[in-house]
């Protein structure tokens, strides 16, 4: 009997590999243009590692992870928490004050396999530690979308704010309170989530749970006055450098890691899984992994979802496969 790849886990062809070239190499001439430097990141970290990033009441720390439980160690879900445990430990903020890094490679996670979501994928990841100005939150939402641009591609970018530690505990009490009272609408993951991490109520994608978070609260209208103004000068920004955008008060992410501004880059053209690209800010993750107090956001964005787009669009003109050379004696 022959042995096959496991499910979830996927082959990329010879035939197939110069298209996954260029996305690298134009991801890779982006960052650089950009002043963001590569670090190369280990597949494996500590567990506890995600569980205090990510957060542990989150659906891939509680069920998405792959862990080898007594070793203590997990094949990394996401990027973002490997990259910040190296900046820590190699004190990179000494030698520069703001740092520019980016990654590529792969991730892991347990999920039902379907077009566009697998259980190992593909991330191309970008990063800026030690900027707080709302400047930069605009300047990472250009670079994603002119990422897409370069590969031929379009998406549509919504953007929200999650607020930070001083007022988010307000708009918390306002959702709580407002799906205590429609618990009966919820499925059975969102009914959990109202007592364990409310907010992810509203991302949840299942029709009934959509009709129920459609007259929810906004936690627009939850942001203090300095939360505020950082998200009205980030959308100032994204006007003036002429990217397109809209307003979406449900996004809230998977991670509980942001904070303020969090976007995604979302099209139609890929069924459910309508993102390809996302990210945020997380001004207090730092310090909680035991680094020194600085902000930062980033963003990512899925090759595999980037390979389906282009394929779609059969948009494969000057990429040709490696060249043959013949040799007669």
């Amino acid at each position: 009997m022959k042995i096959k790849a496991i499910n979830g886990f996927k082959d990329i062809l010879p035939e197939e590999v110069p298209l996954w070239q260029h996305i690298e190499g134009v991801a890779r001439d982006i960052f650089q243009r950009f002043g963001c430097h590569e670090i190369r990141l280990p597949i494996l970290e500590k567990t506890e590692l995600f569980a205090r990033s990510i957060g542990e009441a989150t659906d891939i720390v509680e069920k998405e992870m792959y862990t080898f439980v007594e070793m203590g160690i997990t094949m990394r879900p996401e990027a973002t928490a490997s990259l910040l445990r190296a900046f820590i430990e190699h004190g990179l903020h000494v030698r520069q004050p703001v740092q520019r890094l980016y990654t590529i490679g792969p991730m892991f996670r347990h999920e039902r396999p379907q077009k566009g979501r697998l259980r190992q994928f593909h991330q191309v990841d970008a990063e800026v530690i030690g900027a707080v100005e709302p400047e930069i939150d605009a300047e990472l939402m250009a670079m994603g979308q002119m990422l897409l641009t370069e590969l031929g591609l379009s998406a549509s970018l919504e953007v929200n704010s999650l607020g930070c530690p001083g007022c988010r505990p307000e708009f918390r009490r306002r959702l709580v309170a407002y799906l205590q009272d429609r618990q009966a609408g919820l499925c059975e993951d969102c009914r959990r989530r109202s007592e364990t991490n409310p907010l992810r109520v509203l991302d949840c994608k299942k029709a009934g749970c959509r009709e129920v978070v459609e007259e929810a609260p906004s936690i627009l209208d939850a942001l203090c006055p300095e939360c505020r103004s950082h998200f009205d000068q980030v959308q100032s920004r994204l006007d003036l450098l002429g990217v397109s955008y809209s307003l979406n008060r449900f996004m809230v992410r998977g991670l509980d890691y942001y904070t303020r501004t969090t976007f995604e880059f979302v099209t139609g053209d890929l069924g459910a899984q309508a993102a390809i690209g996302a990210g945020g800010r997380y001004d207090g993750l730092i310090e909680q992994l035991g680094g020194p107090k600085l902000p930062g956001i980033g963003f990512a964005m899925g090759m595999e979802r980037l390979v389906l787009l282009l394929q779609a669009a059969d948009n494969r003109a000057e990429r040709p496969g490696p060249s043959l050379d013949l040799f007669v004696a």
